[in-house]
């Protein structure tokens, strides 16, 4: 890779940790994981012990292996070459484009429950969430490209938005059940995951709320020491991430009926009731509003960790050479960063754009699951490769070496497949199901086909270059 200009290291441990927190664990996960039954446990465990623990620890030796800018960019180039890396990267970041609007709308309906019943007038709004996505993402944005301290601590209260109704959930949930008793019955029966189609796609989704570990990884010159902090903040964090999610999920199961937590407003939604029914119904405001924070933070560390990805290409030649560019005074790359922000502000627009809010909300989380999956495949791929290669002192290994590395990319490997599979399954509800395969299979193509048009075309406008000097 070319020499990159100089970055600010003022990522520290404690914001690793939280960076990990706000764009991992999302609220909204938790409600509909509850929405499907007690047999979401099983889903859950298999989500952790199949995806994420595969996922955390390639993440640690690869970011231990090669500790600079880009991640799992500079992973997978390094593994498999120049092209592998550029197509793995533009996954990577075009995946991310409808995360911005789903979790922001999320945020919006979040934060209609803290001004009253006729604030609710807006929830079918499709020009609010508009609004309320521009305005976020325009602000998320600007800070990033002022600096990396004052993005930073956007991400790091917006982790908070996560942890304390989560831990509020727990609380009520078990005054509720001292009080009233469980609102779910667990039995044998009712913990056993029934096949079917739609079930198929949504335990995809399941396993698309573990992802994401890896992207801070993406901003390795600007954390303090990252070969020592980011294995010990993704141990750290995978506990919180896994208490999060289960530990939500249980507490919405014991204290609401599965009906009450679903759709982009069901934890609020599952909050309002819960407060109602303890007599705390001044609870909702806050929580509310602390939601909403949580759906901008995840929002922006997504965006900053994901425009790190154009900015190394942008200096690899890959990009145009202004991706590359660092700001003077903020030490910034403020081009990845303002023209990824703007990309997302333009599908935020069309995510509105004929269609129900309901509807934009299903459609742009269904959007991101197959094409943030394929980067996965060349993850786990990279870290068995990496396995035959020599790695020096400095260098954090998988407890067990080479065979338990194997093992857990492998594993990791083939649930990747299996979700990127079960993702293209139509639901019971689509009419013609070849068409909307075929749809699914046309997207992805027309998506890879992008990337090596856009790798083409620069790498043939270097050789011009080139012969011109």
């Amino acid at each position: 890779m070319a020499a990159a200009p100089a970055l600010k290291r003022g990522i520290r441990f404690r914001d690793l940790v939280l960076f990990y927190v706000v764009i991992v664990l999302s609220v909204r996960w938790t409600a509909t994981a509850a929405a499907a039954g007690p047999s979401i446990f099983v889903i859950w465990f298999a989500a952790l012990t199949c995806f994420f623990i595969p996922l955390a620890a390639s993440v640690m030796e690869l970011s231990s292996r090669y500790p600079q800018e880009g991640g799992i960019y500079v992973w997978t180039r390094e593994a498999f070459g120049d092209f592998s890396g550029f197509i793995c990267a533009w996954t990577y970041w075009m995946s991310n484009l409808p995360y911005f609007p789903a979790v922001l709308y999320f945020g919006a309906a979040s934060v209609l429950f803290a001004f009253g019943p006729h604030a609710q007038k807006l929830s079918a709004n499709p020009l609010y969430y508009m609004a309320f996505a521009t305005v976020a993402l325009a602000l998320i944005t600007i800070l990033n490209i002022v600096g990396v301290d004052a993005g930073k601590w956007l991400n790091n209260i917006g982790a908070l938005g996560s942890l304390l109704p989560l831990s509020v959930l727990l609380l009520l949930a078990a005054v509720s059940y001292w009080r009233f008793g469980a609102a779910t019955h667990f039995t044998r029966a009712s913990m056993v995951p029934q096949w079917s189609l739609n079930n198929a796609v949504f335990w995809s989704g399941v396993f698309f709320a573990f992802s994401a570990i890896e992207a801070v990884s993406a901003m390795g010159d600007e954390i303090q020491n990252p070969r020592r902090a980011i294995p010990w903040a993704i141990l750290v964090a995978g506990f919180i991430l896994a208490i999060g999610y289960i530990g939500g999920t249980a507490a919405l199961l014991v204290a609401l009926p599965t009906a009450a937590v679903g759709g982009p407003d069901g934890f609020v939604n599952g909050i309002r009731m819960l407060s109602e029914r303890l007599g705390v119904g001044w609870m909702l405001a806050p929580m509310a509003l602390l939601v909403g924070l949580n759906a901008v933070g995840g929002a922006a560390g997504n965006l900053s960790t994901t425009a790190r990805l154009p900015f190394v290409a942008g200096v690899d030649r890959y990009l145009p050479s202004a991706f590359g560019s660092i700001h003077p005074r903020f030490r910034t790359p403020w081009v990845a960063i303002g023209v990824y922000g703007a990309a997302g502000i333009i599908m935020a627009m069309l995510g509105q754009a004929g269609t129900t809010v309901r509807g934009a909300y299903d459609v742009l989380v269904s959007m991101g699951v197959i094409s943030l999956f394929l980067p996965y495949l060349f993850l786990f791929a990279a870290m068995i490769r990496m396995q035959s290669r020599p790695a020096g002192p400095e260098v954090r290994r998988v407890p067990g070496g080479k065979p338990v590395a194997i093992a857990l990319a492998s594993v990791g490997l083939a649930s990747t497949a299996i979700t990127i599979v079960l993702s293209m399954i139509p639901g019971n509800e689509e009419t013609n199901k070849p068409l909307a395969v075929a749809k699914v299979l046309g997207a992805t193509m027309v998506l890879v086909g992008a990337g090596v048009a856009v790798f083409v075309a620069e790498r043939r406008r270097a050789r011009l270059r080139n012969r011109s000097v």
